[in-house]
């Protein structure tokens, strides 16, 4: 499968996650080819603020491998990951991410940040950017038209 396969994957997972009146991000972790951690975006429903769709995908697949650590992994994500998940890809030494679209509100390693592959850091992530980024933005730009419609109704 393709960079743009899983990142598919991911995007059904964000419109799951809208769905659930989240906002529409999703992740998935591969490893060998097979995706090894899923995650959408869901603080609201867990009433968790990490409950990033990131965060969620990392902890899914550390438990598939009984490992933190997910060296040789790539991460498939729909959004650019805020600092948080980006400290979190640095942690878990994911090799690659992989994300749609930016954000250019928080962005933690293009858009405000480079954190996951900083010079100062003991391990980098490899950052491909802009796959599936028109159709990312474009179920985010709904989602927020939407809800400021909604918000003014």
């Amino acid at each position: 499968m393709s960079d743009e396969d899983f990142l598919r994957e991911a995007l059904e997972l964000a419109k799951d996650a809208e769905r659930g009146g989240e906002v529409p991000v999703g992740a998935v972790v591969v490893f060998d080819g097979r995706v090894i951690g899923r995650g959408r975006n869901s603080p609201i429903a867990r009433n968790d603020p990490t409950a990033h769709a990131e965060i969620l995908a990392l902890r899914e697949a550390a438990a598939a491998t009984g490992n933190y650590r997910l060296e040789g992994a790539t991460m498939y994500a729909t959004l650019e990951p805020c600092v948080m998940c980006a400290g979190a890809l640095v942690a878990a030494r994911v090799s690659r991410l992989v994300f749609g679209a930016r954000d250019l509100r928080f962005g933690g390693v293009r858009s405000k940040f480079q954190l996951a592959d900083a010079d100062v850091l003991n391990h980098r992530v490899e950052i491909v950017e802009g796959v599936l980024g028109a159709e990312c933005a474009e179920l985010l730009q709904r989602f927020f038209t939407s809800r400021r419609l909604t918000d003014r109704g």
